[in-house]
């Protein structure tokens, strides 16, 4: 009896100890913390406003032009930092760069950082969130991560392709799920190229553009819903041919 009662006193400890969050997950999310709140306390939001944008379109241009690979780069960690830690200015960053470089470099430096910043995001929820989520509501969960699993792609490249769905809000919410990280990060990289190229292409046009309202316009929504739609069409195709058989 001693033995058997000091054998489940170690598994209820042992079990205990695995719900804790480890010293790794803890200084993750207060770094985390501490850097949004920096992002806010500071105000460094008003530098990522169409009205600064337009403010200082003249001086981000002349220092593209005389160090145009220093500019790049900055360019590239403003947008990995924007979209990991889902902080507000994404848009404006799209037309900024689309402004300084051209809708079809700014394009390509957009997919690296928004997709680098985007898988950040999606690899931390996981570290931090997913055990927690999945031994909280497993068995409610499980249907869910099955189907999501088997059509990630298709349904990953939908919701990157509509706009309707918050960026930062498919990240974290990804990272809850079993999919592959390569499969994550091959939908992300390919649904956010559309929708990059619009608004750098408008950001061309920077000195026109009073709202951001002016640029998703009805019909350019349209259009991305119309895309996201298709890229579902692998996911009903499987399931009528599986009804069929």
């Amino acid at each position: 009896m001693i033995r058997q009662d000091a054998i489940m006193t170690t598994q209820n400890s042992s079990h205990a100890e695995s719900k804790k969050p480890s010293t790794g997950k803890i200084v993750i999310a207060l770094a985390i913390a501490l850097a949004i709140g920096a992002f806010f306390y500071f105000d460094f939001g008003q530098f990522l406003s169409l009205t600064a944008l337009k403010e200082n379109r003249d001086s981000l241009l002349a220092f593209t032009d005389a160090n145009f690979v220093s500019a790049v780069g900055i360019f590239i960690a403003a947008y990995v930092i924007v979209a990991g830690l889902s902080l507000p200015g994404a848009v404006i960053l799209t037309l900024a760069g689309g402004f300084l470089f051209g809708a079809t470099m700014a394009a390509l430096f957009i997919n690296i950082g928004a997709t680098t910043g985007a898988t950040l995001a999606f690899l931390t929820a996981r570290h931090l969130l997913r055990d927690t989520v999945e031994q909280k509501f497993g068995k409610w969960l499980g249907p869910f991560q099955e189907g999501f699993a088997k059509n990630a792609f298709s349904y990953l490249l939908t919701l990157r392709l509509i706009p309707l769905f918050p960026f930062f809000v498919v990240n974290l919410v990804s990272g809850l799920t079993r999919v592959n990280v390569g499969t994550y990060v091959a939908a992300t990289a390919l649904g956010i190229i559309p929708g990059s190229f619009v608004y750098a292409y408008a950001g061309r046009q920077l000195g026109t553009i009073n709202s951001l309202q002016e640029i998703a316009s009805p019909n350019v929504i349209g259009a991305f819903v119309l895309l996201g739609l298709l890229a579902l069409v692998p996911v009903i195709y499987k399931r009528v041919t599986a009804k069929r058989a």
